[in-house]
């Protein structure tokens, strides 16, 4: 094979590598995240219109690349409500031109609720579950303290004079620490980044006393709480702004959740 065979060899090959790697997903769950990537719009910069607690879809804006005259953009987008959207309706020019000579970008979002059912109201129920198991955690713990105390009583061993002391129970900060520092270098899993944002929900969810309220009012209503909103605002923008902060404080961020374990998880007044 000559030079410049290898050489259009190897340019298919990036080109097929990079296709690989291009999302266009087109429908979602409700309250899942999805991505339309290498979108090619017309026209000067776009970015997100600010959402509100009525959106039914919420959409950020990437990555942007010129593309010739125009630009490329990787979309992620998030819906609220079941039905058909078209996420250029929720981007607007950045020099405040028209989008009207935008192409539709429609999206699909799914509800997975039963039939006549309108809020996932079965979600806020179940706190403990929320937690993604460290309840059994808990359990585990207290088993292993009683199997040690049942062989110091019946097994013929010398009481010591030092008082037992019951190992503390992990706090709420130690399982949320690792997340947050890997989320925080880059280097955490898609689905660790999904599960770090719903512990933060739902544990807050409870502790304001949420769960009457639609999941995007939820949201909102904790992001907005300077105690509850300072670890979920740095995690959304470690996600998903262009230029994520470094030199965060993580013992800080994390001191609201260090006195806190599955059994103290009782709803504040609002």
């Amino acid at each position: 094979m000559n030079r410049a065979a290898k050489l259009l060899s190897a340019a298919l090959l990036c080109v097929g590598w990079a296709a690989a790697q291009q999302r266009d997903v087109r429908e979602a769950t409700v309250g899942m995240r999805a991505y339309v990537d290498q979108v090619v719009l017309a026209g000067t910069a776009l970015a997100p219109v600010a959402s509100t607690s009525k959106s039914p879809v919420m959409v950020r804006v990437v990555k942007a690349w010129p593309h010739g005259e125009h630009l490329r953009y990787d979309l992620e987008w998030v819906g609220f409500e079941a039905g058909t959207y078209d996420l250029t309706d929720y981007l607007a020019r950045e020099d405040g031109s028209t989008t009207d000579d935008l192409p539709a970008l429609n999206v699909e979002v799914v509800s997975v609720l039963p039939e006549n059912m309108f809020e996932p109201s079965a979600l806020a129920a179940n706190p403990g579950e929320s937690l993604g198991g460290y309840s059994q955690l808990q359990v585990s713990v207290v088993a292993l303290w009683a199997i040690g105390l049942f062989a110091i009583l019946f097994l013929g061993r010398p009481r010591k004079p030092a008082a037992v002391v019951a190992a503390a129970e992990p706090t709420l900060a130690d399982r949320l620490r690792p997340l947050v520092e890997r989320v925080g270098r880059g280097d955490a899993e898609e689905r660790e980044k999904a599960e770090l944002e719903r512990l933060l929900v739902a544990f807050w969810r409870a502790r304001l006393d949420l769960g009457d309220m639609k999941v995007a009012d939820a949201v909102m209503a904790i992001r907005a709480d300077d105690r509850a909103g300072a670890l979920l605002r740095h995690v959304e923008e470690w996600l998903h702004a262009p230029n994520p902060p470094d030199g965060v404080d993580v013992g800080e961020l994390l001191a609201p959740y260090r006195s806190v374990t599955a059994d103290q998880l009782q709803p504040e007044a609002r």
